[in-house]
């Protein structure tokens, strides 16, 4: 509860540092604040505790994804100071909306009542529709918006619809009640439905196949900065809030429901590797490769009871390599009309340090050692296996083999062909980003344990 109430506190102060004419203190002030939040959500690790009659729920999962999140904002936050240099009257703007995204994050994990889940998502997804359109005079980027803002909208919608079918069937919102009552021998048809229908709203928010079909556009016309958000943070927070509502709800999951699960997780690694190897343009790519991993991350739901830790250790090792990667593309392809891999002919020669930052990030994306993605996956495809599901296993290793070729054909443009531009000055930012983010991968692969084990 301390941690969304120092979050909003600081998302005010944005705004007030505009009031007070101190824009040149605002990212340093919110990087500042950040770390110091994220010492106060340490500090809730070890103390679980329930605020204003079961709203919010703080435990080991909550904090520990919150502390992911306020990470992967740091990164953000620093990367929006050479992004918006152009936008310096619009900076507080921006920071104080990541702020304020960042708060109904924490909600969405931390929510002990479907009315709060409900509303933390509102906060997160209108932040996102106001970033994806915020590039005014580019007609994709309204398109983006606008594309963004009515699929969201109808995943909000059904999500909503999902809540009320459980409402009917409990009678409350508290999910301590709910959790309590669906242990009875009959329920009612509506509560099935209902965890039904707040499953489809999510895999929405995550685009997983069939829901998909918004991101690859969305990913391109949005403005980088905001296509990275969305790449990384919102697409780890909605798999951990997806994960804790079905745990936390205790809903049984028949085998229906996880033969449900299995086809679309196939399904989406499958389709978001084979459409990945079309691309050209580099954010459309890494749109696919996103629904790809939103395939591996809905394994986690077949050993829903004991796998809390596997799916913060992927989301954590996805969104790490996955900021190295748009710090990289912010710095390539600053100033240019489109993010072609054509931009990126020779970077292995003019930057060698940005390319060897994107080359780590790619192969830990695809799954090679010693990177953290690599040992993510190991894990995933050991508990899968445990667990008696070995075709989705067969399936995931695959096509982890196919996004290979994608991956490596943005590497091989760094480093095999010449380039035509001259090489511009890499901002100090840009670099601390890409490398620390790269470290804090290759240490998680390292040390798998230091993750792993937090929600033993």
């Amino acid at each position: 509860m301390n941690t969304l109430i120092a979050i909003t506190g600081l998302g005010v102060l944005c705004l007030l540092f505009e009031i007070l004419n101190f824009r040149k203190a605002i990212i340093p002030a919110t990087i500042i604040g950040l770390l110091t939040i994220l010492g106060i959500t340490y500090t809730e690790f070890n103390n679980p505790h329930n605020y204003y009659n079961n709203m919010i729920v703080v435990s080991k999962f909550s904090a520990a994804f919150s502390g992911l999140f306020i990470v992967l904002t740091i990164f953000l936050v620093a990367l929006a100071h050479d992004f918006y240099e152009n936008h310096q009257t619009k900076i507080s703007d921006f920071i104080a909306i990541k702020i304020f995204m960042l708060a109904g994050a924490v909600a969405m994990v931390s929510f002990g009542n479907l009315a709060m889940f409900f509303l933390g998502i509102e906060v997160l997804s209108i932040s996102l529709y106001i970033l994806a359109a915020s590039n005014r005079t580019n007609l994709k980027s309204n398109e983006a918006g606008m594309k963004y803002f009515l699929m969201g909208s109808f995943a909000s919608g059904i999500i909503l619809f999902g809540i009320c079918f459980i409402y009917g069937a409990m009678g409350t919102f508290d999910v301590a009640e709910i959790t309590e009552w669906s242990r009875s021998a009959e329920l009612p048809i509506w509560f099935p439905i209902g965890i039904s229908l707040v499953t489809i709203g999510m895999l929405f928010k995550i685009a997983a196949v069939p829901f998909h079909f918004w991101a690859p556009d969305v990913y391109e016309g949005s403005p980088a900065l905001t296509t990275g958000t969305m790449s990384t943070l919102v697409k780890v927070v909605a798999m951990a809030t997806l994960y804790k509502l079905l745990t936390a709800m205790n809903a049984d999951l028949s085998d229906t429901y996880i033969n449900i699960i299995i086809v679309i997780s196939i399904a989406s690694m499958t389709v978001g590797n084979v459409m990945a190897l079309k691309q050209k343009n580099v954010k459309r790519m890494l749109a696919f490769s996103g629904i790809s991993h939103a395939g591996f991350m809905l394994m986690t739901l077949l050993s829903i009871s004991n796998s809390a830790g596997n799916l913060l250790y992927y989301t954590s090792a996805y969104s790490l390599s996955g900021i190295a990667a748009f710090a990289v593309i912010l710095y390539v392809c600053k100033n240019k009309d489109n993010e072609d891999i054509e931009n990126f002919n020779g970077l292995g020669k003019s930057n060698p340090l940005m390319a060897t930052a994107l080359t780590a990030a790619l192969l830990s994306m695809a799954g090679i050692p010693i990177f953290a993605g690599f040992f993510a996956k190991m894990v995933l495809f050991n508990q899968s296996i445990q667990a008696g599901y070995l075709v989705v296993v067969i399936a995931a290793v695959i096509n982890s083999i196919i996004s290979v070729g994608y991956y490596f054909k943005l590497i091989l443009a760094m480093f095999s062909k010449e380039s035509n531009e001259e090489t511009q000055k890499t901002p100090f930012v840009i670099y601390a980003v890409a490398v620390i983010s790269i470290l804090l991968n290759i240490v998680l692969g390292l040390f798998p344990s230091t993750v792993l084990d937090l929600l033993g």
